[in-house]
């Protein structure tokens, strides 16, 4: 092989990797998200509502939506506020209250066009070392679950569908809210993104390879 037949094999791999690592269009997903009151506001959870226990005082909040990954999810559209939810819920020795608030997202969320039903806020008194599940099952029963133990529906909402692709759409979070973790697709966006990452690398290697090659090819020929 000549060393310009060796280049145009460089550039031919180069053209290749970049338009392998080009950004795909991200899938979008129909599901409830899990979040964690903070002050005012709120930040997306991290650990499965199965897991996470939360402390007396604090809040939960899920949000049905659409969005492709954790950091384009819809929050819940109700600040979290402890006092006034739990006002007149008066303390119990050796138990723990905690605020949970219910957002079941817009018409253009539900994906059939129809009203959801309004945000709600609840007040939950259970043991201390109640997790959030437990909590949501005793504030918003019933709830609904697919055969991987993925949340599908609080209160029965929606009455059909789990986590469905939804293309095209720009609100909203990715596949999670599963008992064992509130993070699903997520994870699965964070995995092909490495595997992105991973092409770039074994295509670094390539074409210091076979720059290599080049190089010895054309001082084997000056000798």
């Amino acid at each position: 092989m000549t060393p310009r037949q060796i280049l145009s094999l460089v550039a031919l791999v180069a053209a290749s990797l970049l338009l392998a690592a080009a950004p795909a269009s991200a899938d979008s997903y129909r599901y409830w998200s899990f979040w964690q009151g903070t002050g005012s506001g709120w930040s997306y959870q991290q650990s499965g509502p199965n897991t996470f226990v939360p402390a007396d005082g604090s809040v939960d909040g899920w949000r049905f939506g659409v969005s492709a990954d954790s950091s384009a999810a819809e929050q819940p559209r109700t600040a979290p506020d402890f006092a006034a939810t739990c006002a007149h819920t008066p303390a119990v020795a050796g138990k723990k209250r905690v605020a949970v608030v219910i957002d079941y997202g817009t018409a253009a969320d539900s994906g059939t066009g129809g009203t959801p039903p309004t945000v709600v806020s609840k007040c939950v008194t259970l043991d201390q070392d109640a997790s959030s599940a437990q909590l949501l099952a005793v504030s918003s029963p019933p709830l609904r679950y697919d055969s991987n133990g993925m949340l599908c529906a609080i209160s029965g909402y929606p009455q059909s569908g789990c986590g469905q692709v939804v293309s095209g759409s720009s609100s909203g979070d990715a596949k999670a809210g599963t008992t064992a973790s509130a993070t699903a697709a997520p994870a699965a966006h964070k995995t092909a993104k490495g595997a992105r990452t991973g092409g770039w690398a074994i295509g670094a290697v390539l074409i210091a390879v076979l720059a290599g090659a080049s190089y010895w090819q054309s001082r084997r020929r000056r000798d």
